[in-house]
């Protein structure tokens, strides 16, 4: 099954067209033509089955036959990682974080941290594909990058995690995570954490963690945090 995205597409849409690039890419490169049938999701739970009805490559527009509403997944899973030096490096973790079932993502700024801006709209673009390869019918929430200290300030109901690599007193977050629960976890820069950021999330009640006895890059500690949730919930 090939998936497609639509976020404007709701249970009560009946016809839609798709946009003039995809609608070209729909018609001239995977050939599709009247009487064809596509599976779409808007990104919020939904999936569409679609008959196109009109094959024309700049407006190519679909007629919903069924839908279904797919569960939410029973926890929500909060990564809050620090941008990499290297933007590919964090293009890798969104898709792969994606895959493995990640619901909101911060790129969170830190006193350590090389970059201090991200590419937003480039972001949200390889989420959508990776939610697309993946067929899922949820995309991940990805906020704008806040520094550290303006995170914090939040009011969490999640189980808190901070990643480190200090030589301090910390637990293993595979045996401090709990199924089904709601989680915030984060992952900090190639120069890790300060001292200072650690003792304010602790002081936010997050518990500090170690992710294994290796030192990971920052991209692949996010994915180890993600798949470690993702299989405590299996």
């Amino acid at each position: 099954m090939q998936l497609f995205y639509n976020p404007e597409i709701t249970e009560e849409t009946t016809q839609f067209s798709f946009p003039k690039e995809e609608s070209k890419h729909i018609v001239k490169v995977l050939r599709k033509k009247v009487g064809d049938i596509m599976h779409i999701t808007n990104g919020n739970g939904w999936l569409f089955q679609a008959e196109i009805i009109s094959d024309n490559i700049k407006n190519c527009v679909a007629e919903i036959k069924t839908s279904q509403f797919k569960d939410k997944p029973k926890s929500n899973l909060h990564l809050a990682v620090a941008p990499t030096k290297m933007n590919d490096r964090y293009e890798w973790f969104l898709e792969k974080a994606t895959e493995i079932g990640v619901q909101e993502i911060t790129p969170i700024i830190c006193d350590h941290s090389e970059r201090k801006f991200i590419k937003h709209e480039r972001f949200e673009k390889i989420l959508q594909s990776a939610m697309k390869q993946s067929l899922s019918c949820y995309l991940p929430k990805l906020n704008e990058a806040i520094p550290l200290k303006d995170f914090l300030k939040q009011d969490f109901s999640d189980n808190l995690f901070i990643a480190h690599c200090e030589e301090t007193n910390r637990k293993s977050l595979k045996q401090e995570l709990k199924q089904n629960q709601n989680t915030t976890i984060l992952i900090g820069p190639e120069g890790d954490f300060s001292t200072k950021e650690i003792e304010m999330a602790i002081n936010s009640k997050f518990i500090p963690v170690t992710l294994g006895e290796t030192r990971l890059r920052t991209e692949t500690a996010a994915i180890v945090a993600c798949h470690s949730v993702a299989f405590t919930n299996e």
